[in-house]
C-alpha cells in the first residue's frame, strides 16, 4: 500500500479554473484535471524560473517529489495543447500560504484551505518563536 500524500503548501490561487480550445463546445471535449499543487509547481519552475531545489523547499516537499509533480503537470499541459482537450484545475491536498502572518507559529498559515480534498487534521506548529522563560529559583 503506498504512503498517503502529505499536505502541500502553495502560495498561489489561480484566477481561472477551466481552460478549453476556442470554438469547440465544452461537452464535446475530453477533460484533463491539473491539481493545485501541480499548478503551483508549474508556476514556480516555468513561470518564475526557480531552481527545483528552491521551489521544493517553498512547497515543503523533497526535490524528487517536486520533480515528479512537475513532470506530471507538464505532461498534462502538453496533452491538452497537442490533443485539444479542456484543462480543469482543482483538487489536491494543499494549504494556501497567504503570507498574512495570521498564525506566525504555524509558519504564516492563515488557515485557508483550497481544493475539494483539503488536508485533514491540524497543521503542526513549527519551532517555538519565543524563548522559554526561566525563573530564578532561590533555595
Amino acid at each position: 500500500m503506498p504512503r498517503p500524500h502529505k499536505c502541500r503548501r502553495i502560495r498561489f490561487a489561480p484566477k481561472a479554473f477551466y481552460f478549453k480550445p476556442a470554438g469547440i463546445p465544452a461537452p464535446e471535449l475530453e477533460q484533463v484535471t491539473l491539481t493545485l499543487d501541480e499548478t503551483e509547481a508549474l508556476r514556480l519552475a516555468d513561470h518564475m524560473g526557480q531552481e527545483q531545489e528552491k521551489a521544493a523547499a517553498g512547497m515543503r516537499v523533497s526535490r524528487q517529489t517536486f520533480g515528479n509533480i512537475l513532470r506530471s503537470a507538464r505532461g498534462k499541459a502538453a496533452d491538452c495543447l497537442v490533443n485539444g482537450k479542456a484543462l480543469r484545475i482543482e483538487g489536491g491536498k494543499v494549504v494556501l500560504l497567504c503570507g498574512c502572518k495570521g498564525n506566525r507559529r504555524a509558519g504564516g498559515l492563515c488557515g485557508q484551505r483550497l481544493g475539494q480534498r483539503a488536508c485533514a487534521g491540524r497543521i503542526s506548529e513549527g519551532p517555538r518563536t519565543r524563548p522559554k522563560r526561566h525563573r530564578n529559583r532561590r533555595t
